[in-house]
């Protein structure tokens, strides 16, 4: 039993069964204990890999995506460029890349990282050093209420995925929530609220699920983007979501835990694997059709990444590289691109503002 796993059974015993979000909240985000704040958990010698550590090419494609909106939008001088949940910092460092290139553009941008571990915030920092506009926020919501006034580009990649969800299972008495107990040998387990919820909480899509079924609700990832679907009409812009997860409602139970690229229990070890759910984009779709904005997608990762282009920019590095360098390449297209791997189950969504047109990557 490690110290968070103590913490969340005295939590447990002292106040009673909690949430699901709140037991994700805490292995993650626990100020002493959570996954995030303590460690870097990304690559070979982490639990996971992301896109951008796979390849150079996924931010190269990205920064384009940018420059191109960025020149929509009549080349504004002053932009903001926003990162959710920066990692490494790896993805803004290939985007940045790839910006310079574009005359006056990097004059005008002002890097925003929203990132709230403190160890990952110092390897951001180390690995954007040379870019002296670079600033880090808690929250989006704040860092918004800062810059209000200015068009903005914002990117989250595997960002919405760890975000804490609710879970709800249909009974033969309704919708109840599943929530984190301690059972009789003091171990965590899952157990059902004895009260069923009420009916509104689910999404009518899913209110004539089979019994047993089960579904998850990302209220902070709903309210997340809000705030972007309220900013963009305002103020200018665009922003691009890139995550796995479904284009419908469904029901299933997708909370899982990955430590060391293995998959493991949620309840083993709580703080030292990370916890991850698929992203509801049907939802995200529908919190930008209620706002005055425009949105494309979803599209799944590898439709997306060949319209912008990335076959023909792996082909050009593989006419400089080694053997060994394009047998990497290859492998690294195929991982972000094809069915099999990243290219059907992650998914893309963008958001412009209204007078933005021409967004790179979804057919015209």
């Amino acid at each position: 039993m490690n110290t968070l796993e103590t913490y969340l059974i005295q939590l447990i015993k002292t106040q009673g069964p909690i949430s699901m979000a709140l037991f994700m909240a805490e292995a993650l985000g626990n100020e002493k204990y959570g996954y995030y704040m303590k460690q870097d958990p990304f690559g070979h010698e982490g639990d996971f890999t992301t896109a951008p550590e796979i390849s150079q090419m996924f931010g190269e494609m990205l920064g384009l995506w940018h420059v191109e909106n960025w020149i929509n939008m009549d080349s504004p001088k002053k932009v903001h460029l926003i990162e959710l949940g920066p990692g490494r910092g790896t993805l803004m460092q290939d985007m940045l890349r790839t910006m310079k290139i574009v005359p006056n553009l990097m004059d005008a941008v002002d890097i925003h990282l929203v990132e709230m571990s403190p160890h990952l915030k110092k390897v951001q920092e180390k690995n954007l050093k040379e870019y002296k506009t670079t600033q880090w926020h808690n929250r989006l919501g704040s860092l918004l209420d800062q810059i209000k006034g200015d068009p903005v580009l914002i990117i989250a990649n595997e960002f919405f995925d760890a975000l804490p969800v609710r879970q709800f299972e249909k009974t033969e008495t309704g919708w109840h929530e599943r929530l984190v107990c301690v059972d009789e040998e003091d171990k965590l387990c899952v157990k059902l609220a004895p009260v069923p919820s009420p009916d509104h909480i689910i999404p009518l899509a899913l209110q004539r699920s089979d019994i047993g079924s089960i579904t998850e609700i990302c209220s902070v990832g709903e309210n997340i983007m809000s705030e972007i679907c309220e900013y963009i009409p305002q103020f200018g812009g665009a922003a691009l979501i890139i995550d796995y997860g479904y284009d419908h409602y469904a029901t299933g139970d997708t909370l899982q835990a990955v430590r060391k690229h293995k998959f493991s229990n949620i309840f083993t070890n709580p703080g030292d694997a990370d916890l991850t759910c698929h992203v509801n984009f049907q939802k995200l779709k529908e919190i930008a059709l209620h706002h005055n904005i425009k949105s494309y997608g979803p599209l799944n990762q590898g439709s997306f990444l060949k319209q912008l282009g990335i076959e023909s920019r792996a082909e050009k590095l593989l006419s400089k590289a080694t053997e060994t360098q394009k047998t990497d390449i290859l492998s690294a297209l195929h991982r972000l691109t094809h069915d099999s791997e990243m290219g059907k189950l992650f998914k893309v969504l963008a958001l412009t503002d209204l007078s933005l047109g021409n967004v790179a990557g979804f057919e015209r």
